[in-house]
């Protein structure tokens, strides 16, 4: 990854995370179609929704029959960490207009989120919407039709984790955190790892009594504060 923010460089860097976006969507297809979803309902749900750890939610709680508030309401709290994730995000957008604001912030996901901090610390805080919309669009593009090929094939796939197309999701995350830790030169790895730590602690600790959603957005507040205290401390 260089400090190039032009359309070409955005679609040049999505390259390597576009395997997870397809390993799970294929799996998510996978599990639609045996939920007998049809094609447009799967990709109804990924041009609307966009999210797959909400994508699988809403598709069991329609399976077992849960009221349609119930859905809203889980598939918000899975999600609302991008709430977080937007707010980040905004302060290298502030000269754009709300319009490309709102194209950016509509397909953010963790994934791009993710790359786009770390190209932040390459470029030392300067991104634009140009190189943003590269890496939203072609991600979009990506998890659209590779949950509809999951969809297409799910009735030659009976189960989805003999292909470990259920650990992609997770392996695509440790490489993006391995990325971002050596690629941002503005902080210590001793602090960045500081943070890690109290991510995982903090999740230990209120998942014991709160839900997933819920132990997850409250970590990385958590963890946020105390890296504002470490990185203010050195």
């Amino acid at each position: 990854m260089n400090s190039d923010i032009t359309f070409q460089a955005g679609v040049k860097d999505v390259i390597p995370t576009l395997l997870g976006y397809i390993g799970v969507g294929v799996a998510y297809g996978v599990v639609a179609q045996t939920s007998n979803f049809s094609l447009l309902t799967v990709a109804l749900l990924c041009l609307i929704v966009y999210a797959g750890s909400a994508q699988f939610a809403i598709t069991t709680m329609i399976v077992s029959g849960s009221p349609i508030p119930a859905i809203i309401m889980s598939a918000f709290l899975i999600n609302s960490r991008m709430i977080l994730m937007s707010t980040s995000m905004a302060q290298y957008f502030k000269n754009e207009s709300l319009k490309a604001n709102i194209a950016i912030g509509s397909l953010l996901t963790d994934e791009t989120f993710a790359l786009g901090m770390n190209k932040a610390a390459v470029t030392h805080g300067k991104l634009n919407s140009k190189w943003f919309n590269a890496t939203n669009v072609i991600a979009y593009s990506v998890w659209c039709l590779s949950c509809l090929v999951g969809a297409l094939a799910g009735k030659l796939i009976s189960d989805p984790k003999t292909l470990g197309l259920d650990f992609a999701i997770v392996a695509m995350f440790i490489g993006l955190l391995y990325l971002q830790m050596i690629s941002d030169r503005r902080r210590k790895l001793s602090v960045q790892l500081s943070v890690v730590l109290v991510v995982i602690i903090s999740f230990i600790i209120y998942g014991r009594f709160l839900n997933t959603e819920i132990a997850l957005l409250l970590s990385a507040l958590t963890a946020c504060f105390a890296g504002m205290v470490i990185e203010n401390g050195d």
